[in-house]
């Protein structure tokens, strides 16, 4: 069983985490004009979808979207998790940013929701992985949480900010927009 931190080929998760941050802080220091961000995100995703065969595959069932509770407090974490097992999606929760890249990575097409604290453990914190995710995994909704006294940090537009302590409808609407509606279009 391989080291949880690291992935194969032995590649360390802080530098995964820090490569995806400087290319996402790269990006935005360049002054990279959204529609090429759009670009790049849809390349992305062709690269990630497998190529067409001439005749059907056989259907087989289709894997249970998933949400992502990303919370380094165990407590806040379970209560997230409990909430969200209440809806249609399968929950995985991650005490950091780089536990959440590791699912990401092997299941980011699952993924419905990435609900995530802004205070992580680790090398990432929830606005990086924020940024990452809307750049890799565009699809997924992203609901970004704190209880410092930010009212809204730097998110991508697409983010959703809730507020600590937040209610539990909150979640559950977002929750039910990430497994309802359909995913957001890669541009």
């Amino acid at each position: 069983m391989p080291a949880l931190d690291t992935l194969s080929p032995g590649v360390p998760l802080d530098q995964i985490g820090q490569t995806l941050a400087s290319f996402y802080d790269d990006l935005v220091a360049e002054g990279v004009p959204e529609h090429l961000a759009a670009l790049v995100r849809r390349v992305r995703q062709a690269e990630s979808e497998p190529a067409a065969e001439a005749a059907p595959a056989p259907a087989a069932a289709e894997p249970k979207r998933l949400a992502l509770v990303v919370e380094d407090e165990p407590q806040i974490r379970d209560l997230a998790e409990t909430l969200l097992e209440e809806t249609e999606l399968a929950v995985i929760g991650c005490d950091s940013a780089e536990a959440a890249l590791r699912v990401l990575q092997e299941r980011g097409g699952d993924v419905a929701l990435v609900f995530a604290d802004v205070r992580l453990a680790g090398a990432m914190d929830g606005l990086q992985l924020a940024h990452a995710v809307a750049t890799l995994w565009p699809r997924a909704r992203l609901v970004i949480t704190s209880g410092h006294g930010v009212s809204r940090p730097d998110l991508p537009p697409e983010a959703v900010f809730i507020q600590k302590p937040w209610r539990p409808l909150d979640v559950l609407v977002e929750a039910e927009r990430a497994s309802g509606e359909p995913p957001p279009p890669v541009l």
